[in-house]
């Protein structure tokens, strides 16, 4: 089974793809003076530390945000510079130990007349968000729901003000949360078409991850709406068998995102930023990346 929580890969390769785009977007969201509504449907714990148990075992920061910091910030593209110093904010020192995740990233962006709605149905980490956000939301808006947020979504859309931003990043641990997704944009683009939402997925040999960006764009197009895909691959995701007959799986390869309503900006941003991703984070001679977007 495939599984991807949150704490055990913080700050890996996936959380550079797409901690770097929902900043761009954010930042973009967020030059007019009204209000904005933020919901992260799978929103974790919100803060992890990459010497705890779950990150310290797998070790994935040390192949993501650790190769990114690692770097002269003056010689990144602006994308990656605004995430760099977006996580640098929670490491005192510029000594790498805390990730942000989501929720911590966002109400870093956020204004005082923003809305932030987090879900998380895990009640271990929904305790952990809820403490987290204790401790960093100062004056701002946030709420925390220990709900399914592929249901609970619905209630806060449309916003009240009409600007949005949904981000949907399940674990994908089971095959219907693929389905989940589509029905949850589906669902969202009819109650509030003007949001912008983001999709991350893992790419990974199933057919319901192939089918997933493809599944999305038809309805965006349906929808009237631009699109823009990104992926990122930094490794080989085929299954090794080593001389002592060992098998060896190379963990989560490539992830992609999908957003719905883009920024204008974006296209350019990620232009910019996905080569070096490349060239950082990359494992072998299969790291990649694609970029499309509506008319591109």
């Amino acid at each position: 089974m495939f599984s991807y929580r949150h704490a055990f890969h913080a700050g890996n390769h996936a959380d550079v793809l797409k901690h770097t785009t929902l900043i761009a977007i954010a930042q973009y969201l967020a030059q007019k003076d009204t209000p904005l509504s933020v919901i992260d449907t799978h929103a974790g714990a919100g803060l992890y530390r990459l010497d705890g148990d779950f990150a310290h075992t797998s070790g994935e920061s040390l192949d993501g945000i650790a190769r990114i910091l690692a770097v002269d910030p003056a010689t990144l593209a602006p994308a990656l510079q605004a995430y760099a110093q977006a996580v640098l904010a929670f490491n005192p020192g510029s000594r790498l130990r805390t990730y942000p995740g989501s929720p911590a990233l966002m109400l870093g962006l956020l204004r005082p007349q923003d809305r932030l709605r987090l879900f998380e149905l895990l009640p271990q980490d929904a305790r952990s968000l809820t403490g987290n956000m204790l401790q960093l939301q100062e004056n701002k808006s946030v709420q925390v729901l220990t709900e399914d947020g592929f249901v609970g979504a619905k209630k806060f859309l449309p916003p009240p003000d009409r600007r949005g931003l949904l981000l949907c990043d399940p674990s994908y641990e089971i095959k219907t949360d693929y389905g989940k997704v589509v029905a949850l944009v589906e669902d969202s683009l009819r109650r509030f078409a003007t949001g912008c939402y983001a999709i991350w997925y893992p790419i990974i040999g199933r057919q319901e991850a192939h089918d997933l960006p493809k599944r999305l764009k038809a309805l965006a197009a349906k929808a009237g709406k631009n699109w823009l895909h990104a992926t990122l691959t930094v490794k080989s995701g085929k299954v090794q068998t080593l001389p002592d007959g060992q098998v060896k799986r190379p963990g989560l390869p490539a992830s992609g995102m999908c957003i719905i309503n883009p920024p204008f900006t974006l296209h350019a941003q990620l232009e910019a930023a996905l080569p070096q991703m490349v060239q950082l984070l990359g494992q072998d001679k299969n790291a990649g990346f694609t970029l499309e977007s509506t008319g591109r």
